[in-house]
């Protein structure tokens, strides 16, 4: 082989090693900061087929199920049950809960699942528009048994009749 072509060879090698190597140590940083996204039902029965770890960080998202907001006197501790379609979770979060956060209200948690159907959060948003509500778990809300219809506004996007 020609001197100047193993020279290239070695160049060329090298720098795809070093390319490899960064994206491979990209991936793995972002992989300990992702946060899966999960609806009550998903965390109980599995969302395709897998349940998530005790442990494991994520996002959770559904409606307040009215009566269950329950607040320390003397703290910034609340708890409450979250529901879509099927069975609820219990969120425990410390700290000042959005203004618009109420029961029967629409919100997304982000915090670390510590029992099969306990969430610890650490941040909590309430949805801003009241009119809005994504058509996908719109239509899964309708028929919902934890939230009375009237409590709930599943607005224009989930208005199908």
């Amino acid at each position: 082989m020609n001197p100047r072509r193993q020279k290239r060879l070695i160049t060329v090698s090298v720098i795809l090693l070093v390319v490899g190597g960064a994206i491979g140590l990209m991936l793995y940083a972002l992989s300990q900061n992702i946060d899966l996204f999960y609806t009550p039902s998903e965390i109980i029965q599995g969302k395709e087929g897998q349940i998530p770890a005790i442990g494991q960080r994520l996002r959770i998202g559904g409606m307040v199920v009215p009566g269950t907001v329950k607040r320390d006197q003397e703290t910034l501790s609340v708890s409450f049950d979250l529901v879509d379609t099927g069975p609820a979770v219990t969120v425990s979060y410390q700290g000042i809960l959005p203004d618009l956060f109420r029961e029967g209200q629409g919100i997304v948690a982000t915090g670390v699942l510590t029992q099969n159907n306990y969430i610890e959060a650490h941040e909590v948003l309430a949805k801003h528009d009241e009119e809005y509500m994504p058509p996908e778990l719109a239509e899964k809300m309708k028929g919902i048994k934890h939230v009375k219809p009237e409590q709930a506004s599943y607005g224009k996007a989930g208005e199908s009749e």
